[in-house]
């Protein structure tokens, strides 16, 4: 544990699946600047967190999507950024738009999934990525 990292910022992130594509955003702002991620941001006071994933990534990307559900919650500890986030990831699935980087993105485009895998360096966002993957093959097969 890090005393010297105050208490953690609650988050979300999308994966945002378009047939076998996976849409992420090139980080503008710290942690990770210039990094490719999934969608996401803070939750602000009030709001839920589905509404939240769904106004960040409307916000950083122009897309609109359904959220099909959550993958998991993440730990981003980020001792150089003196944060600590908690990343509420869901899945989901795209219904409109194409991307256009906003907000905290410098840049937004979907991706084949073996490429968006290739993109990421931090091997949390990766792991993510193909949970949703999974979970969507899974879902696809069994009906």
């Amino acid at each position: 544990m890090s005393e010297s990292l105050p208490p953690p910022i609650p988050a979300v992130g999308v994966v945002c699946l378009r047939g076998d594509e996976v849409l992420l955003i090139r980080r503008g702002t710290p942690p990770r600047v210039g990094e490719w991620s999934l969608p996401g941001g803070r939750i602000e006071p009030g709001e839920t967190v589905r509404d939240a994933a769904l106004r960040e990534l409307r916000e950083e990307t122009g897309i609109e999507a359904r959220l099909i559900g959550l993958i998991d919650v993440v730990d981003g500890i980020f001792p150089e950024a003196g944060r600590h986030y908690l990343l509420i990831d869901f899945m989901a699935e795209w219904t409109g738009g194409e991307p256009v980087a906003g907000d905290d993105a410098v840049e937004a485009r979907f991706f084949p999934r073996a490429e968006a895998g290739q993109r990421v360096a931090w091997s949390e966002t990766r792991r993510i990525i193909q949970a949703a993957l999974t979970m969507r093959d899974a879902a696809s097969a069994s009906g």
